[in-house]
């Protein structure tokens, strides 16, 4: 069974930064792309950033471009998404997901985590 763990969430200031994980366990890490969305109250889950099978190919959401970084290591079955210069409309549930397709379609992935609460205070 695929399991999706997150960790790495908090409270932080805007302005500062959070380096977010995700272990996986279930099936071979790194035949399979992995994303990055987010979820605040009230809002639809939308996407931040995925990334391919071999780390080599990576896409963002234009609102967090330039701000977050989105990486792997095979060896370890981790996914990581590096937060900078957090903003208060950053704050919101984080889910790692992972599919067989690079995309930033929510539908394209069939695993979840269970998320891990982000909150930037002004």
């Amino acid at each position: 069974q695929v399991q999706l763990v997150e960790s790495g969430g908090g409270l932080v200031q805007a302005g500062g930064s959070l380096r977010l994980s995700c272990a996986a366990s279930g099936r071979t890490f790194s035949s399979y792309a992995m994303g990055w969305f987010r979820q605040a109250p009230g809002k639809e889950r939308e996407f931040v950033a995925a990334i391919n099978w071999s780390g080599g190919s990576t896409y963002y959401a234009d609102s967090v471009k330039g701000r977050f970084t989105i990486s792997r290591d095979n060896a370890k079955n981790t996914v990581y998404l590096q937060m900078n210069s957090l903003k208060p409309e950053d704050t919101a549930v984080y889910y790692c997901a992972t599919g067989p397709y690079y995309s930033g379609n929510y539908g394209r992935y069939d695993y979840w985590g269970q998320g891990t609460q982000v909150t930037v205070s002004s």
